[in-house]
């Protein structure tokens, strides 16, 4: 027996089917969702976070920045000669955000961040970047990516991957994020754009266990965040870009802010006005997307970033001597 609903597509020919568009936007739709539980904890510990005994002197400072620019109507793209030096370097906040001002800002070397409140645009006085030929990848994470039962791919499960990495933390369950709904949207915005990319890692049983997302601003990538449900797999898909990243072209590997994660890794701190002349110098040349992986893990576990490993010279021949 048909169903009223049946019937009534069955009798009405001219009905829109769903298109893949719709299904996209559903499935969107149903990944960047905040609930009310969620907000408030946002809001609490993202208070808490601005009122830490490091950085509660800088917080009036941020409410008067805000306000301020709030009255003038925000700011659409940020100036880097008009930041404050506390907070460091507050660029203004966000008016009519959109994929289009977050790439413009991006080759200015801003970001939108924000954990409550109006979204803001920041830089640093200091940048936390990796030079590709000072890469390190552990020894025991080389073992790791040889024998795992993983696959790295690029740009397949984008809207996954942000949402994941806005999730809870198995060790954390009241961990704070920044990425919201609304950078949710920005940022899957510029993927389907083909400005931002994300890293997949999947298991043996084709299940996400690890991956992160980040930006390409000409030459540069700005690593926004990443994410791992097994041990070491974020860490062996950043390899896996960092690579691809290297032999693409890309100059540096921006991770904005110092992490003790990072920094084994090669990832070292160079000065604002070093980040800008980089980002200037390699505004163009970006690697058109969709981005797809050249090498498999096990490959990239022989990667020497220094280019030192070579074959190792001849040894000269014994001359006999005559007795």
């Amino acid at each position: 027996m048909l169903s009223h609903k049946t019937i009534h597509e069955i009798s009405t020919p001219n009905a829109a089917a769903p298109t893949a568009a719709d299904a996209r936007a559903a499935r969107r739709d149903a990944l960047f969702q905040e609930s009310w539980n969620t907000w408030a904890q946002r809001w609490i510990l993202g208070t808490a976070y601005a009122l830490m005994p490091s950085r509660i002197a800088a917080f009036p400072h941020l409410v008067v920045h805000t306000l301020a620019d709030a009255l003038r109507g925000g700011t659409r793209i940020p100036d880097p000669a008009r930041t404050k030096p506390t907070p460091d370097t507050f660029g203004g906040i966000c008016r009519d955000v959109s994929a289009e001002t977050v790439l413009a800002a991006g080759h200015l070397g801003f970001f939108p961040w924000c954990h409550c409140g109006p979204l803001k645009w920041w830089t640093r006085e200091q940048r936390m970047v990796l030079f590709f030929n000072e890469h390190h990848i552990a020894k025991r994470l080389r073992r790791d990516m040889k024998k795992a039962p993983y696959r790295v791919t690029f740009d397949q499960a984008f809207e996954e991957v942000i949402a994941a990495c806005a999730g809870h933390r198995s060790y954390n369950r009241h961990s704070l994020t920044w990425i919201t709904p609304q950078i949710m949207r920005l940022y899957t915005d510029l993927f389907d754009q083909g400005h931002a990319h994300s890293f997949e890692v999947w298991d043996a049983d084709g299940k996400l266990v690890g991956g992160g997302y980040g930006l390409s601003v000409g030459r540069v990538f700005m690593t926004e965040s990443q994410f791992s449900v097994a041990p070491n797999t974020s860490k062996m898909g950043f390899a896996v870009l960092n690579y691809h990243l290297a032999k693409w072209g890309y100059v540096v590997n921006d991770g904005k802010d110092f992490t003790p994660t990072i920094e084994p890794m090669g990832f070292r701190l160079i000065p604002r006005a070093e980040y800008l002349a980089i980002l200037q110098e390699n505004a163009a040349g970006e690697h058109p997307g969709p981005w797809t992986v050249e090498a498999s893990l096990a490959e990239v576990a022989e990667w020497d970033p220094t280019g030192a490993k070579t074959a190792a010279p001849a040894k000269p021949p014994k001359v006999k001597t005559a007795a």
